[in-house]
């Protein structure tokens, strides 16, 4: 059964974060760090070699695939602040509404930079994601 490819791994998160060339979204990443380890009460890890995630939930796949994620996280990518908003923004579309200027994909909301979004809006999006991968039966296509 193949593995997820991203793995919480034991990697540096700030030596990561201090690596990212971009001075505002290197700026930008300390702000969310410390947002999301309030919001969720969990230290930063790296996930993979790009990606900072907070806390975890376990997963099972109808075909009998399992495994764990992270709660919440974020990467510093080149094109936007990449945050990873688990179970889909979808359900969040009040929240989205207000939060500014920003692009989805699936799970991920792409932020230019955090000057453009409400960051009141960013912090309960984040809670109200969390909150919800906590209390959620993760079985995908049941």
């Amino acid at each position: 059964m193949a593995e997820n490819k991203t793995q919480r791994n034991d990697g540096d998160v700030m030596a990561y974060l201090e690596s990212v060339s971009n001075k505002r979204r290197r700026e930008d990443s300390l702000v969310v760090l410390k947002m999301m380890e309030e919001v969720t009460g969990e230290p930063a890890e790296m996930w993979g070699t790009s990606i900072v995630g907070f806390g975890s939930y376990h997963y099972r796949y109808a075909s009998g695939r399992e495994g764990d994620f992270m709660l919440t996280g974020f990467a510093p990518r080149k094109a936007a602040l990449t945050l990873y908003i688990m179970g889909g923004h979808e359900r969040y579309d009040e929240l989205m509404a207000r939060l500014g200027k920003h692009r989805t994909g699936s799970s991920c909301v792409y932020i230019n930079k955090l000057a453009d979004v409400d960051l009141d809006v960013l912090r309960e999006l984040i809670r109200e994601s969390v909150d919800y991968m906590r209390g959620a039966n993760h079985i995908a296509g049941d």
